[in-house]
């Protein structure tokens, strides 16, 4: 689920201890381990559970297995835009496959790729110095944007002072048209070696006084070995090239701004075709003068005549995908209507490494107090009195376990194997729905609900066949540790009275039949003062799909201290909870396929302030 920002309590500071317990037990408290032998933790659950063949049964084990494989370490955090997606969605794509499913996605396949790209130069992009060559990646590297840059040709030299210092600098007019060339600020982000390699954003400062110079160069390529000037140029992360969905409207009554439209028609070329950002050795940058080294320069000094061939390229990517696959209806004329399921297949990807055992320790003690202060969001002054005790943490664990991942287990791991668990269970009905079923595994649903944007916009099957969407995000967990009223039956049902009255008297019609019904809870539907709980309505895909009058239900189980932190692991899920969710929701695709079509409300919402299930 994407996340919004937590409000600040007011609480009077509370000095608190977090005495550990230890993390792992020799009895599990519910018999759920897929290893047999293997250590369990305090919810029966083990390290680790090895690939294992799965039944037609939506089961303890069977999630597990799935869920412990989607939200390893090797899938790296699965975000939108990096190589791990890629891998997420290459696994679903193969099981879906293996069950039998039509692919639903593009060409024929069960990926619908968005429009991501990579952008980079190639080797043969090239600098000369009055006509003597700068060799690429040895002495030079120029860092991608997201547009080809303009052309350097016959551009003089000239040294422009030190990066973000503005007293050292030469004037705009004496750097038009020119190449600036910058010693980088030994105080800013790359001034030491390590940090060097780690910003990859380029040498320029930010745009002013060299806005008109015809590149930009800084001096801060010899730090990096010939690895790091190579991964420069080298994308780890695709960017969109999807159009914006357009400017805010001015506010009315705001005042009219005059347009200098040259100054307007300068931004857009800029805009069209950047400035080009290079970064430089010590060695070339001297040879650019004309000098053995560096030694003596100052600002606005003159050099040679640089030309320069930038071959950039942009690279459709695979890293941004939506998985989408079909069980067909069994009825001839109805199973051209689709009931669709879904959830999402990204995570927020890699962060700065911690140790994973002392943040998941202080994340319990965090929701404690969140819960004792009715889910109030926690000031600093709260925070930084929170004490955990390292040396329980120490007993079982001697070394630090540092984890970047954020492995996304309850968000989505457990809604996107949920999803694949209930197709392979229907895949094994003898009889299908009337209505076909399209399951939809959207990416980017961390980065804004674009792939959910981007089906809705470009659906695969016409957009008003689909009858009513369930989107699944989020249903490990719910334990009373977790949430107010958290518990082994609960479930947050949000919106699906909002668009479609029969739709939400479905999902209780379905729940009664259970034989142990799930505890609703619609609280979400309205506004709460629940801190990090505002608006869920509008913070997952769903939302997309009740913008095309398409009806829907959103089932969650809450958020939770592991909630975007890399200790939301698979170990820590509720499994006999998620079962139960994940077997009623199988129930409900099949009765709204097998019922009549869901009618619009015509006005939302239409469901009662309170509803008793």
């Amino acid at each position: 689920m994407s996340s919004v920002g937590l409000v600040p309590s007011s609480l009077a500071p509370l000095t608190v201890t977090a005495l550990v317990c230890a993390l792992v037990s020799a009895a599990p408290a519910v018999p759920l381990s897929a290893q047999g032998s293997a250590k369990t933790n305090q919810y029966g659950n083990p390290a680790t559970v090895k690939p294992a063949p799965t039944a037609a049964a939506i089961t303890v084990r069977d999630l597990q297995i799935r869920l412990y494989q989607f939200a390893d370490d090797s899938m790296l955090g699965r975000q939108v835009g990096r190589v791990g997606n890629r891998k997420g969605t290459d696994l679903i794509a193969a099981e879906v496959k293996r069950l039998g499913l039509l692919p639903a996605g593009d060409n024929g396949t069960y990926f619908q790729v968005l429009p991501y790209h990579l952008r980079k130069f190639t080797e043969h992009s090239r600098l000369t110095v009055d006509g003597n060559p700068i060799a690429w990646n040895t002495d030079f590297v120029a860092v991608p944007g997201t547009r080809a840059p303009r052309a350097i040709a016959g551009a003089e030299v000239i040294f422009g002072g030190t990066q973000g210092d503005s007293t050292t600098q030469i004037s705009a007019a004496d750097a038009a048209g020119r190449f600036v060339v910058l010693l980088p600020n030994p105080n800013g982000p790359r001034g030491g070696q390590g940090p060097a390699f780690a910003v990859r954003g380029g040498g320029a400062p930010a745009r002013s006084r060299f806005d008109d110079a015809a590149a930009v160069a800084t001096i801060d390529l010899d730090a990096l070995t010939m690895a790091q000037r190579v991964a420069l140029n080298d994308p780890t992360v695709a960017t969109s090239s999807a159009p914006p969905r357009g400017a805010p409207a001015a506010a009315p009554g705001a005042a009219r701004v005059p347009v200098d439209s040259l100054a307007l028609l300068r931004q857009q070329l800029a805009a069209a075709q950047p400035q080009p950002t290079l970064r430089l050795t010590r060695d070339a940058a001297a040879r650019l003068f004309r000098r053995a080294t560096l030694d003596g320069l100052a600002a606005g000094m003159r050099g040679g005549t640089v030309t320069a061939s930038l071959d950039f390229v942009e690279l459709p990517t695979d890293w941004a995908r939506n998985v989408v696959a079909v069980v067909p209806g069994s009825d001839p004329t109805l199973k051209y209507q689709y009931v669709a399921i879904g959830a999402h297949n990204d995570h927020v990807g890699i962060t700065t490494p911690v140790d994973k055992d002392s943040i998941r320790a202080f994340n319990i003690i965090k929701n404690r107090l969140l819960l004792a202060n009715d889910m109030q969001g926690l000031g600093p002054d709260i925070l930084t009195t929170i004490r955990v005790n390292m040396d329980s943490i120490r007993r079982v664990h001697p070394k630090a376990r540092l984890d970047s991942i954020n492995n996304g287990a309850d968000d989505d791991g457990s809604g996107s194997m949920g999803v694949l668990e209930i197709a392979e269970a229907m895949m094994a009905m003898p009889v299908k729905p009337k209505r076909s079923t399209l399951f939809i595994w959207h990416t980017g649903e961390e980065g804004g609900l674009v792939g959910s944007a981007f089906f809705t916009r470009n659906p695969t099957v016409p957009i008003d066949s689909i009858v009513a969407q369930l989107n699944v995000d989020m249903i490990g967990r719910g334990r009373a540790e977790d949430l107010p009223g958290g518990g082994p039956d609960y479930v947050g049902v949000v919106g699906s009275f909002f668009d479609s009255k029969d739709l939400g008297e479905t999902v209780q019609t379905v729940n009664s039949k259970q034989s142990k019904p799930l505890t609703f809870d619609y609280k979400f539907d309205e506004p709460i003062a629940w801190s990090g709980y505002n608006n869920i309505y509008g913070r997952s895909d769903h939302f997309n799909y009740a913008q095309q009058g398409v009806p829907i239900a959103f089932f969650f189980t809450g958020l939770h201290g592991d909630y975007h932190q890399r200790s939301d692991e698979p170990e820590f899920i509720d499994y006999p909870h998620y079962a139960k969710i994940a077997n009623y929701i199988k129930s409900l695709v099949v009765e709204v396929g097998n019922g009549p079509r869901p009618r619009l409300n015509g006005t939302r919402p239409a469901k009662p302030r309170v509803i008793v299930p």
